[in-house]
C-alpha cells in the first residue's frame, strides 16, 4: 500500500498595504486577509483592516527579526497573513519570512519608492535607494555624488532632519531636498523643494510616514570623493599608519571585491582598505582587526565619515583575534606579518577560491612573503611610487618606500606547510 503523501505546508500570505489602507487593496489581497486565521503586522497596519478581517491580530514585538521564527512556529498549521508596507520584498518583512517560512504567497502593493518616482517624474533606473530604517544615517554618505538622485527610506519623522544634517556635514548642503508623506493615501503631501542647508536652519514638522528625495549638489569648497578605490590620503584621519592612495588602489584591484563578499583587514591601521572595499558595493562586508584601541576608535570614525558605518572593528592582536570571525572571501594583511602563525592562520581560514593579499616594506616580512609564495604559489610584485617635489628652484622625484606585495588565490585546502 502506497503511504499517504504528507500535506504540503500552508503558505504564509504576505500582503502589501499602503497608506490608502483597505480601499487601496485589490480583491485577491482582501480575500487573503478575510480568510486568515492569524493576522500579523505593525499596529498601524492592523488598524487599517475592517472587522470583516476576523483573524487573531498580533502586533510585531520589538525587536522584530528574532520574533519571526517564533511566531511562525506558534501558529503552524493555521492560515497566517502578514501585513507589510508596500512591496514586502523591497526592504520589507518579505526577506525574513522567505528565510524562515516553508512557503510564501506574496501579494505586493506599490512601494513608497514607486509612488515617489511617479510623483517626481524620476526614472527609477536612474535613482539610488538608501534605507535608513533600522540603519545609521551615516551610510548615506557613500551615495553622495554630484548630480545623483537619491530616495531615502525614512525611519520616522526625524529622518529628514538627519539627512539634511548629514548632507551639510559632508559638503552637500546645496543639495535639493523634498519630503513626500503618506504616499498613496488621502493625506498624501509633497513638501516644497528646499536645500539641505535651509532645512537644517528651519526644519518643518513632518509626518513619520515619509520618504526623502535628494538631488545631490556638492558645495564648491567640498572635497570630491570618487566611487572607485584610491581616495585621497587626507580623506582619512590617521597617525601615519595608512596604506597610501596609489598602493591602496593597486591593493584593492588585486583583492577584487565582489557584491556580498566579506574581507578580513588584518592590522587595520586607519581602516582604509576595509573602508574602500565596502564602498565598492553596498552589500560588501568587512571586519578589520587592530590591536591598538586608539587606532581602532579612529577606524570607526573613518568608516562613519566615509559612509560605511557597518564596518566591524575588532580590537585585539592577530592571530588570536581571528578565531571567532566569520569565514572570509578575502584577507588583507597590512601589518603584523612577523607575528608567529599569522600568515598560516589567515591561509587556513580561507575557503577554496578565497584571496589573500599581504603588503610589507621590511626585509624581514618580505622574506616571509617569499617563503609563503614558494609554498602556496601566487604572485610577488614590488610597487614603487615617486612624487614630484621642489628641489631648490627646480623639481625632482622623491621616492616612497617600495612595497612588496604577495597575492594568491587558494585553489585547494592544502596544509599550510605543503609545497606546491
Amino acid at each position: 500500500m502506497t503511504p499517504a503523501r504528507p500535506e504540503p505546508p500552508i503558505p504564509v500570505s504576505v500582503v502589501g498595504i499602503g497608506a490608502d489602507g483597505w480601499e487601496g487593496l485589490p480583491e485577491p489581497s482582501r480575500t487573503e486577509l478575510r480568510e486568515a486565521d492569524v493576522l500579523i503586522g505593525g499596529p498601524r497596519q492592523l488598524d487599517l483592516l475592517p472587522p470583516a478581517c476576523a483573524g487573531e491580530r498580533i502586533a510585531w514585538p520589538s525587536p522584530l527579526r528574532p520574533a519571526v521564527p517564533r511566531l511562525l512556529a506558534a501558529h503552524a498549521g493555521r492560515r497566517i497573513a502578514v501585513l507589510a508596507s508596500g512591496d514586502p520584498m523591497f526592504y520589507g518583512i518579505g526577506r525574513a519570512l522567505a528565510e524562515e517560512a516553508g512557503a510564501l504567497r506574496v501579494l505586493p502593493h506599490p512601494s513608497s519608492v514607486s509612488y515617489a518616482a511617479a510623483r517626481l517624474g524620476w526614472p527609477l533606473e536612474d535613482v539610488e535607494v538608501v534605507t535608513l530604517v533600522g540603519r545609521p544615517a551615516a551610510r548615506l554618505a557613500a551615495a553622495l555624488h554630484e548630480g545623483r538622485r537619491l530616495l531615502v527610506l525614512s525611519a520616522g519623522a526625524a529622518t529628514p532632519g538627519e539627512v539634511a544634517a548629514l548632507l551639510r556635514d559632508r559638503g552637500f548642503g546645496p543639495s535639493r531636498m523634498r519630503v513626500l508623506e503618506q504616499l498613496g493615501g488621502d493625506r498624501e503631501r509633497t513638501g516644497a523643494e528646499t536645500t539641505a542647508d535651509a532645512w537644517v536652519q528651519a526644519p518643518p514638522p513632518g509626518d513619520p510616514l515619509n520618504i526623502v528625495a535628494v538631488e545631490c549638489r556638492r558645495a564648491p569648497q567640498a572635497r570630491r570623493l570618487g566611487a572607485v578605490p584610491g581616495l585621497p590620503d587626507d580623506a582619512y584621519e590617521h597617525d601615519g599608519q595608512l596604506t597610501k592612495r596609489h598602493i591602496r588602489a593597486a591593493t584593492l584591484g588585486v583583492l577584487a571585491p565582489a557584491p556580498g563578499e566579506l574581507l578580513w583587514d588584518v592590522g587595520g591601521g586607519s581602516g582604509s582598505i576595509a573602508i574602500e572595499w565596502m564602498r565598492t558595493h553596498p552589500s560588501c562586508r568587512a571586519v578589520t582587526v587592530e590591536r591598538d584601541p586608539v587606532r581602532a576608535a579612529r577606524i570607526t570614525r573613518n568608516a562613519e565619515r566615509l559612509g560605511v558605518p557597518g564596518l566591524g572593528v575588532v580590537t585585539g592582536a592577530a592571530p588570536d583575534a581571528l578565531a571567532q570571525l566569520p569565514v572570509p572571501d578575502a584577507v588583507f594583511v597590512g601589518g603584523g606579518l612577523t607575528a608567529p602563525g599569522l600568515l598560516d592562520a589567515c591561509w587556513a581560514a580561507l575557503p577554496p577560491g578565497g584571496r589573500l593579499v599581504a603588503n610589507t616594506v621590511t626585509l624581514e616580512s618580505e622574506a616571509l612573503l617569499a617563503a609563503a609564495c614558494r609554498r602556496h604559489g601566487g604572485e610577488l610584485v614590488r610597487l614603487a611610487v615617486a612624487h614630484a617635489v621642489p628641489v631648490g628652484g627646480f623639481t625632482g622625484w622623491r621616492q616612497a618606500m617600495p612595497v612588496t606585495q604577495w597575492s594568491v588565490t587558494k585553489t585547494a585546502d592544502l596544509p599550510s606547510g605543503a609545497d606546491r
